[in-house]
């Protein structure tokens, strides 16, 4: 394997490399909206531009940076084909609402096209095919019942017998006319119509709780407060969650990417497999070059092997498969689920008429957040979308969920037990520059990482959500907690929620 192919030392998203991020003030004072828009993500930047040019006063704020979190961390194909899902869907909420999935996405698809057009956006976008392939026997039926799927529901797409690359396939089932872009150079020409319409935009303020009523108030870590007529939680996992009981209803699984100049010629198209492990392709342009982005290794978060192997694994794949000439950007990203695989978009409750949340993605956050922001938009300007009763936070279809819901519960439960009695199993003496590691520190377990300089940062690994023990993630540097998905940075700061709290620090003289 060619010396310029080895692991990137740091993660990082190739959209992010030549962006040309701005960057936004952080609150200082109070602020009076119509709509107060929390996570400068993908939903979030569509729903403060959509607000905005209808006329309402938005602001739209961060915990960090905008366009950061799992939007600067997405494959960014702009696709209704959602994996396996058409089939599952037909059995479990019928044929009708299937339907409704499939147009929802692919009038997503449309709009974010004509949104290019309108702005004239030089983002890369391209219609692509979608593909699933099958490379065992048993995903070759599966793939069959899905194409059976889309025929009932008028799905345009083709069962084929192979695909473009040495990989043996049973079968590939395409999705016709999908596409794929640059997601930053997307969103970013929105944040100026955003301030161009009167909107603001705040980076590193933290949103904290929401005090409801007829004009509900957000307050933010620093003590301000963002009075409005309208919250849209757009902040991935919803910091606020109105007793709906989110992290029961969702997991967090993470995904991983690497970004290569192959030797091979890319065919074009989007590819994902149907077996495990999961691998998925598509191309991109970083300064006049074509890169593929090759992804999967999908994981629940805070479980599985040391993070670093996924990253290899992908390598040593794409070495086989493509032929790596050069190997500059590896990431990876977290996505929610929830217990139906429909995402939660609309009020957080029933009983709130001004709490809005999108969450729950899966994989697909680029047509979906299309949906929530035009959803949302419907709702607080019409009172009405015809799609909130598919996407309505407050539904519970018995099956899967209910299933679902126990199984989640238990793994968390099972997690829970097993953090507490596992032992530690490093020693501080023993730990290299750049390592991190379950510790004992005066009898108690600790959360240990020795950085490049040889400094030592000690942290309670007990989550501060519900009590679980986070898990060290050597792929990204971050404490992860396998039971809800909170992830916290090594000094114990809130990385990703549901946690709101940092990670204890921990002395070695305590």
């Amino acid at each position: 394997m060619p010396n310029n192919s080895s692991l990137p030392q740091f993660p990082e998203p190739i959209w992010r490399a030549d962006a040309g991020l701005p960057s936004f003030d952080t609150l200082t004072e109070d602020q009076t909206v119509d709509v107060a828009i929390i996570g400068g993500g993908i939903t979030g930047i569509t729903t403060a531009y959509l607000l905005s040019r209808s006329g309402h006063k938005v602001a739209l704020i961060d915990a960090g940076n905008i366009i950061n979190g799992t939007t600067g961390h997405t494959t960014a194909k702009i696709t209704a084909q959602h994996d396996l899902i058409y089939d599952e869907l037909i059995q479990h909420i019928g044929e009708v609402r299937a339907k409704q999935y499939y147009q929802s996405n692919t009038e997503a698809i449309r709009f974010i096209q004509n949104i290019i057009n309108e702005n004239n956006t030089d983002c890369d976008f391209k219609n692509e095919d979608a593909y699933l392939y099958a490379t065992t026997k048993a995903s070759k039926q599966k793939l069959q019942k899905e194409y059976d799927a889309y025929r009932k529901l008028g799905i345009d797409g083709d069962l084929v017998d192979q695909i473009p690359f040495d990989i043996p396939v049973e079968s590939a089932l395409v999705m016709k006319n999908q596409a794929q872009f640059h997601p930053l150079r997307y969103l970013l020409p929105l944040t100026e119509k955003i301030k161009a319409n009167g909107g603001q935009i705040f980076e590193n303020t933290t949103a904290v709780d929401v005090e409801t009523g007829t004009k509900p108030t957000v307050v933010t870590r620093n003590g301000f407060k963002i009075n409005c007529n309208h919250v849209v939680i757009a902040s991935h996992f919803p910091f606020f969650e109105g007793k709906g009981f989110y992290f029961a209803r969702m997991y967090a699984e993470r995904s991983y990417a690497i970004a290569i100049k192959s030797e091979k010629p890319y065919p074009g198209g989007m590819y994902l497999s149907v077996d495990q492990p999961k691998r998925s392709l598509r191309t991109t342009t970083f300064n006049g070059e074509e890169y593929i982005l090759v992804g999967g290794e999908n994981h629940k978060t805070g479980h599985g092997i040391n993070t670093i192997k996924h990253y290899e694994a992908l390598q040593d794949w794409a070495q086989i498969t493509l032929g790596i000439r050069e190997y500059p950007f590896r990431w990876s990203t977290q996505d929610l689920t929830t217990i139906d695989k429909i995402p939660y978009i609309g009020k957080i409750r029933s009983k709130y008429d001004n709490i809005f949340i999108a969450t729950g993605f899966k994989k697909w956050g680029m047509t979906t957040s299309a949906i929530a922001a035009q959803l949302i938009t419907d709702l607080i300007t019409k009172g009405l979308s015809p799609y909130a009763d598919l996407y309505t936070p407050s539904r519970f279809y018995t099956d899967p969920s209910l299933k679902n819901l126990v199984v989640q519960n238990a793994d968390v439960a099972g997690h829970f037990v097993a953090g507490k009695v596992g032992l530690a199993h490093r020693k501080l003496k023993e730990m290299a520059n750049d390592e991190g590691a379950v510790v004992k520190v005066n009898g108690k377990r600790a959360g240990a990482y020795k950085d490049k300089n040889g400094c030592l940062h000690l942290v309670d690994t007990t989550c501060t959500h519900m009590g679980c023990e986070t898990e060290w993630n050597s792929g990204d540097r971050t404490w992860d907690c396998p039971c809800h998905g909170s992830r916290f940075a090594i000094d114990g700061t809130v990385v990703e929620g549901p946690a709101e709290k940092p990670l204890k620090k921990v002395s070695l003289e305590d």
